[in-house]
């Protein structure tokens, strides 16, 4: 049985001023098996009051999407970038598991410098995770668009260091490079022993320049699944 599962940046984001108090109300017209919570990098400062609104509104938030500048600044690698990507990281932590998140999606790579050095994001994933660890949370890294080279390069490379490493698989993002189809297909079937949360995004139009078909998206065995796009 898959879980069917919302992002907030659906519900709330830069339209509405990224008000996290709304989130509650949004939630009770949504139909579905839980929330992916999705961090925004204006609540650093407030992250302590973000999650006590959410424990209060009683959403449940399994599934928790670091906020995106983490990625950002780790490709930079400006001098105290990565270091500054790892303290936030570890806010991120420590919110996910004050409401109760299990697993975390993270863009391990971003911005305009994406996968230039993508060795030096890879390496720096072991520091992501053991962060994770330590707070009892899954950590999965998305498949995001890359600048330099593709992801499923790097999904495989990942895979190489990291023998039990999870992704997040989004379609939008696999259409963007025209690898929708290659989870389920040899010789890259194997991605999808490693898939633990799939993003499925805009499907119609990824099934418009494909072959894929609901049917072989849920045929991955995994359990959780989240459908609406954010609006950022």
């Amino acid at each position: 049985m898959h879980n069917v599962y919302c992002s907030t940046g659906a519900l709330i984001g830069r339209p509405n001023g990224r008000d996290y108090k709304l989130l509650a109300d949004c939630a009770k017209r949504i139909e579905c098996d839980g929330f992916e919570f999705l961090m925004y990098e204006d609540w650093y400062g407030i992250y302590e009051s973000v999650a006590e609104y959410i424990t209060k509104s009683n959403m449940h938030t399994p599934v928790f999407h670091i906020e995106k500048q983490v990625g950002e600044l780790i490709s930079r690698n400006h001098p105290g970038d990565t270091e500054r990507a790892i303290g936030q990281f570890a806010i991120n932590c420590r919110t996910a598991e004050l409401i109760g998140s299990k697993l975390l999606v993270l863009h391990l790579w971003g911005g305009i410098d994406s996968d230039k050095t993508i060795e030096h994001n890879i390496k720096t994933y072991m520091n992501l995770r053991d962060i994770a660890e330590k707070h009892s949370l899954t950590l999965t890294v998305e498949n995001v668009v890359c600048n330099f080279a593709e992801p499923l390069t790097h999904l495989f490379r990942l895979a190489e260091v990291y023998p039990d490493i999870k992704f997040t698989f989004d379609t939008k993002m696999a259409q963007f490079h025209r690898q929708l189809e290659r989870i389920y297909e040899l010789p890259t079937e194997w991605i999808s022993a490693h898939i633990a949360h799939m993003h499925i995004m805009e499907i119609i139009k990824c099934a418009i320049f494909s072959h894929c078909t609901f049917r072989n998206i849920f045929s991955i065995q995994i359990s959780e699944f989240i459908i609406i796009s954010s609006v950022y």
